[in-house]
């Protein structure tokens, strides 16, 4: 994936520009947008973009002087494509002498021209990036990232709070305000029947882009795509007075704002204040539960105000088969998956009038399905491949019957991949993490960070230990460890404290107990004999 900038002090540009096209098509993600050269100088500095979209005259720093930056600090990199009007022709041409791969006029620009600037742009990055710099997934999927781990915490998915607390840090997310809240967006486009299913995914992600952009000029939040037609707001609070306020007039604002540019009206209903991170999969759930009570006249609803006239089971809770589920794909049991899966379709063909519930269940089940299981959105695609939308068909069924057809062949193909998984996966993931243990051996290595890294839970991972390996996983680890500081003994050129240190103990104290128990002798006593044994 490659980078993208967009610089320009017109809010409307900005959005127009990231709206305008489908950037995963491209292979390019935004990595952000700046107001002005200064602030994209800075931003240059810390995302490293590949390619900028910038204006040329803009206050405090223009783009020219921007550029001309970025040439004498970083050469040729990152390809510039100057935004200009007519007047400002000149200036564009002056650009051109900095290396500009192209100049575009704003009230000419649309999808064919802004699209051919960018394929030479991405020919240009072909031929001039560094080969290794071509693999950048990783870096760049920060957002799926946020997305499985949003999932998450929307189903109170997380192990424990110390896997929820890695994964925090590990993302640089901070949950200090003392108040939270959930709120469950539904777009709607009564031209949906009218477009093809890629026009309705660019439709979809632009909105959702152009909601992240104008909402954060309101509120700090993170936005969270569910499926074609929903999406999440996550939203930390420092006071509960007038909170209700605060969120109406930044919504209406944003929503507002979408619907002149898209012309597409969002639903959303606010769950209830919560004061605990923990707590906000059941303010996502009361957010559900008051979803079908939004209409054109009262588009925002809040839980905390209409909790008494909610409907009992508006929505589909998850979360009573959120353990099963987890538990099915920790340990790739198919048959407890299956399980799950016909109660859920045996619950709806009973109650067919319950098409949204339906449409719910189906939805969550999907995206558990790409969050939780490792290489989770390859797989669907592969079971999916045949279809034309691909797993994205789903959106198109407009009854209850043909949507538990689509669940029920979902399961079928999910089993058969998790089976053929299971042939090949559980002795390798075992020496997989072996091998990440001997890589890792100088850091403080826990089972609940090994077992974020590969995606299973910890108590999973224990149990492959205490199957595919002679000993169990803490035990594995104190083994190479002190395997390690016999090596740095045998150097003889660090004090056993120090060794200690490097190799993420405690305290010496610790080491020495750990070392006592692998070898039967005290660091001294070994470093002694080794000695000994060098001499003879």
């Amino acid at each position: 994936m490659y980078k993208l900038l967009i610089v320009d002090d017109e809010p409307l540009v900005q959005i127009g520009v990231s709206s305008m096209l489908d950037w995963n098509s491209y292979q390019i993600t935004i990595c952000g947008t700046a107001s002005n050269g200064e602030i994209a100088r800075r931003m240059i500095e810390e995302e490293i973009p590949d390619l900028v979209i910038c204006d040329i005259k803009m206050p405090v720093m223009d783009g020219l002087e921007l550029l001309k930056y970025c040439r004498e600090t970083y050469g040729e990199l990152p390809v510039f494509l100057i935004l200009t009007s007519y007047e400002e022709f000149q200036l564009a041409k002056e650009a051109l002498k900095y290396g500009v791969l192209d100049y575009l006029v704003k009230l000419e620009l649309d999808k064919e021209t802004l699209s051919a600037a960018i394929q030479r742009a991405l020919d240009f990055l072909d031929k001039h990036q560094p080969s290794d710099m071509l693999s950048t997934d990783k870096k760049t999927d920060i957002q799926g990232e946020l997305d499985k781990f949003f999932i998450r915490l929307l189903h109170n998915l997380f192990e424990d709070e110390t896997q929820f607390a890695l994964e925090v840090k590990e993302l640089h997310l901070d949950f200090s305000a003392p108040y939270y809240t959930v709120c469950y967006c539904q777009i709607k486009n009564y031209a949906l029947s009218e477009q093809e299913n890629k026009e309705l995914f660019q439709l979809y992600y632009s909105t959702i882009q152009m909601v992240r952009e104008i909402i954060a000029k309101y509120l700090n939040c993170s936005i969270t795509g569910l499926d074609m037609k929903h999406f999440s707001i996550i939203i930390p609070l420092e006071e509960a007075a007038f909170y209700g306020e605060i969120l109406s007039f930044a919504l209406h604002k944003t929503f507002l704002m979408v619907q002149n540019y898209f012309n597409v009206t969002i639903l959303t209903s606010v769950g209830s204040l919560c004061k605990s991170p923990f707590q906000i999969a059941q303010s996502y759930q009361d957010a559900r539960q008051i979803a079908s009570l939004a209409t054109l006249e009262e588009p925002i609803l809040f839980y905390d105000l209409l909790k008494e006239a909610a409907p009992d089971r508006n929505a589909f809770n998850l979360s009573l088969f959120k353990d099963g589920i987890v538990r099915a794909f920790d340990e790739l049991d198919t048959k407890s998956l299956k399980e799950i899966f016909e109660e859920i379709i045996s619950l709806f063909a009973a109650n067919p009038t319950h098409y949204l519930q339906a449409m719910d269940a189906a939805s969550n089940i999907l995206y558990l399905t790409i969050s939780l299981l490792p290489d989770g959105h390859n797989l669907v695609n592969q079971i999916f491949a045949d279809y034309p939308d691909g797993y994205r068909s789903l959106y198109r069924l407009t009854a209850t019957e043909p949507l538990l057809d689509w669940l029920e062949f979902f399961q079928e193909q999910l089993c058969f991949q998790l089976e053929e998984r299971k042939k090949n996966y559980r002795n390798p993931i075992v020496a997989n993490v072996q091998h990440y243990i001997t890589e890792h051996i100088e850091e403080r290595l826990t089972l609940n960070n090994v077992a974020s890294s590969f995606g299973v839970s910890p108590n999973y991972l224990s149990q492959l230990f205490k199957k595919y390996s002679e000993i169990g996983f803490s035990e594995y680890i104190s083994q190479q460890k002190i395997a390690r500081a016999k090596e740095f003994m045998a150097e003889g050129n660090l004090k056993i404290y120090e060794i200690a240190e490097r190799l993420g103990f405690e305290s010496a104290f610790y080491f020495s107990k750990v070392f006592k128990k692998v070898t039967g002798l005290a660091p001294r006593d070994y470093v002694q004999t080794l000695h000994i044994f060098m001499d003879e």
